[in-house]
């Protein structure tokens, strides 16, 4: 096995491994490129829990985009605190405005309470602190992301099964 990984066919193995750094890179290129378009950072999202049943379940991938206009009661956003680990979707409640800028409060569909105990502090949430709001989702699509962030071993078994079937690859 060692002779035929560095044997003749080594320039092979090495075409392979461009060719699968080529796909990454591609894919990164793919992302950035939405994130341009969109005006956002994050373009896309999972669902992470179950807080916005009805409307979006755990493991839907979510479409974001972040347009000049104002929020209004009713659209979903994905929005990011201040020492927030994770971003938050949920349903604008009410808006109002300062000087420095649109106010939003925000609930979970699926939540009794709104989001204040979520903001660090503030009674508000600024627009500023929105990542992008929902413009369309594929449902469950998205468990695969949940099941890797769950169990780390899968994640890890996946990507070699992956670099090791590209290396292997004979086209």
């Amino acid at each position: 096995m060692l002779t035929q990984l560095f044997g003749p066919t080594w320039r092979r193995q090495l075409w392979q491994l461009v060719y699968m750094l080529n796909m990454v890179a591609f894919a990164l290129v793919c992302w950035k490129g939405y994130s341009l378009v969109v005006d956002t950072e994050t373009p896309v999202v999972v669902v992470l829990s179950g807080s916005m049943e009805p409307g979006y379940y755990r493991g839907d991938i979510l479409f974001l985009a972040s347009y000049p206009r104002p929020y209004k009661v009713g659209d979903v956003t994905v929005y990011s605190v201040e020492n927030g680990k994770i971003p938050i979707v949920h349903r604008v409640i009410e808006t109002h405005s300062d000087r420095r800028g649109q106010m939003l409060l925000t609930r979970g569909d699926n939540n009794k309470d709104d989001d204040v105990q979520l903001y660090g502090g503030q009674r508000w949430l600024y627009s500023d602190q929105v990542v992008g709001r929902v413009v369309g989702y594929i449902p469950y699509v998205g468990y695969v992301t949940l099941v890797m962030n769950d169990f780390p071993i899968v994640k890890y078994i996946v990507l070699g099964l992956v670099g090791i079937s590209m290396l292997y690859e004979r086209e």
